[in-house]
């Protein structure tokens, strides 16, 4: 606070002296050596949360960007104690307090109402989930997939010029994740020599073995695009021992999409083909942190057949 200093010397009064604060500005300028923040709401539009230019900033007490928690699921133990039977990752809330103001009261409601609209939209279920985007100084970058629960209420005595909102976000997969894919391709357009990482064609399959390493920290669901012309695919994870079979004929540059998670299979008009899995055995399987294992067999496959191997890395922390 200033300091005010007055007397009243001889009978004449002396005005109050005024000792000015040193001057901080309100809004600093953006520090590039901090981690910047960006809201991608579920049409795409990217809207910065560390840019006090634009009109609002990020508060330093956001919550949320830590490790996951998880949910322990114990039996007694006949020697005392117990037993941890599963651990179960539990869905993420992440607290992102948000300043916002304007020079007049009509600039201030069209950036709180135009970030309102943005958050909220995540809470339509018929469109997908909006994506926070955690930039780090040395270019990388995480994000977690969410959906707008509370915090545009206002303070008690704002809202004129300035408020606050305290955005309550909820992450359904309580992992960040790389923000591109990893994508494998397989495939020849003639009888070869194996060249890893690229398998040969030979008596009609395509045979791979290949090491996939998955840098994250979790396990990671991939998406395999078969494509034609073959009559099917054999994909197993030496790692966890668990494999698929899917039998269904591809003619020259048709594709079938294999999603792990959720499980789903699509042929190449889009029509559901989970029917030609080899079930009850097939496993759509996960990769795990590190090292996996992999090997595939396309069967009856001519050139121009080719696989697609594509998965996104999961992480503990932004």
């Amino acid at each position: 606070m200033p300091l005010i200093v007055s007397r009243q010397a001889g009978g004449v009064y002396t005005p109050p002296v005024l000792t000015p604060d040193p001057y901080v500005p309100l809004f600093p300028p953006l520090d590039t050596t901090r981690p910047l923040a960006v809201y991608i709401d579920p049409l795409g539009v990217e809207w910065p949360l560390s840019d006090p230019g634009l009109g609002w900033a990020t508060i330093d007490e956001v919550e949320g960007l830590g490790a996951v928690e998880y949910e322990l699921t114990a039996d007694p133990h006949p020697r005392g104690g117990s037993r941890v039977r599963h651990s179960q990752p539990v869905s993420r809330v992440l607290n992102w307090p948000l300043l916002i103001w304007g020079d007049t009261h009509t600039e201030f409601l069209t950036r709180w109402r135009a970030l309102a609209r943005a958050f909220t939209l995540a809470r339509r279920l018929n469109l997908p989930p909006g994506r926070l985007r955690i930039f780090r100084p040395d270019g990388s970058a995480r994000e977690i997939l969410v959906r707008y629960q509370s915090g545009f209420r206002g303070e008690p005595g704002a809202g004129f010029t300035e408020d606050t909102a305290i955005v309550v976000l909820y992450a359904e997969d309580p992992y960040w994740r790389d923000v591109k894919p990893l994508t494998l391709s397989y495939g020849s357009a003639a009888p070869r020599r194996f060249l890893s990482p690229f398998p040969s064609v030979s008596s009609g399959r395509v045979l791979g073995e290949a090491e996939v390493w998955n840098p994250g920290d979790a396990d990671a669901w991939p998406e395999w695009t078969l494509t034609g012309p073959c009559d099917g695919i054999t994909a197993t994870n030496h790692t966890t021992g668990e494999a698929f079979t899917l039998t269904y004929p591809l003619t020259a540059g048709q594709k079938v999409t294999i999603t792990t998670d959720p499980p789903t299979v699509r042929g190449p008009a889009g029509q559901v083909l989970t029917w030609a899995l080899n079930w009850p055995g097939a496993v759509l399987w996960g990769l795990e942190p590190g090292l996996n294992d992999v090997d595939f067999a396309v069967v009856g496959a001519q050139a121009g057949a080719s696989v697609d191997l594509s998965f996104v890395p999961r992480y503990e922390t932004a």
